[in-house]
């Protein structure tokens, strides 16, 4: 018998006789092809009926308790560790930003940089009436300014001179056998931080122990440093002019212990007492 013959196929009958008890009964004819269709389409149907029932029903939830609480667990873990590769990534970034700074800063510190003394002639007559007090001795203050002015670098012969960066009191000395490497000028916080002298900004950023701080490369390998700022107004790479506003005094830091600025001054990778450079305090 040939079961691929169509004709013979569409032959067969399926004879389904319910029973059911009742006055009559009935014969239902039915055809192989005819049977097979039914069993397709309600295939299909029962098929889509279940997918439309666990895609908008919540008895999915049901259905796969197990499966969902994993899935559930998985998903925090990931976020979890997603988290702490993000913070670690920020972390890392802040590192090489700082490392990258401070490279920048000792290779520039290492070499000299541009001449600047005639700023340094032009901003002097411009800030000589501004940092002389109302009333004050106009001799001492022409003495004071030939008295720094005879003080030159060794190498150049050329002079040196820094302005006091804050109008402040000073509290505390260069005292570097007890680790004080600069100057502490007592001042409000907000109050304006001047540049000592022109320059190139080397570093300004925050720092855990001195909070806000900025560096400034000079002639000469001389270099600046300002500590415990409030709010830093220049950044790198940034040429500033002596008397150039650059940032505002505050209490950042650790190792502070009120408003006051701290103002270093150091050669060649050597601290010197700033009141010994200061032109005009």
């Amino acid at each position: 018998m040939n079961w691929l013959d169509l004709k013979k196929i569409k032959k067969i009958f399926f004879l389904l006789t319910p029973n059911i008890p009742d006055s009559g009964t009935k014969t239902y004819k039915l055809s192989l092809l005819r049977a097979s269709a039914y069993v397709f389409i309600y295939t299909v149907v029962e098929w889509f009926i279940l997918i439309f029932i666990l895609s908008v029903t919540p008895i999915k939830n049901f259905m796969f308790v197990l499966d969902n609480q994993e899935l559930k667990l998985q998903r925090e873990k990931i976020n979890e560790l997603q988290g702490k590769v993000n913070l670690l990534t920020s972390q890392l970034e802040k590192i090489a930003s700082t490392n990258e700074k401070l490279k920048y800063a000792v290779r520039l510190a290492n070499s000299n940089s541009s001449d600047s003394t005639r700023a340094l002639y032009d901003s002097l007559q411009k800030n000589i009436k501004k940092r002389i007090e109302p009333g004050g001795n106009i001799l001492k203050a022409i003495s004071l300014l030939y008295y720094k002015l005879s003080k030159q670098n060794k190498e150049t012969g050329k002079p040196i001179f820094f302005f006091t960066p804050v109008r402040g009191i000073i509290t505390k000395k260069f005292n570097p056998a007890e680790g004080h490497m600069g100057l502490d000028l007592g001042v409000k916080e907000g109050t304006p931080i001047y540049a000592a002298a022109g320059g190139l900004v080397l570093f300004a950023d925050y720092t855990i122990d001195y909070g806000y701080t900025i560096i400034i490369q000079h002639d000469d390998n001389y270099i600046s440093i300002y500590k415990h700022c409030a709010e830093l107004l220049k950044k790198p790479p940034d040429y500033v002019l002596a008397g150039e506003l650059i940032a505002l005094s505050g209490n950042s830091g650790t190792e502070t212990t009120g408003p006051h600025l701290h103002f270093e001054l150091w050669f060649k990778g050597k601290p010197v007492d700033p009141e010994q450079y200061i032109l005009i305090k």
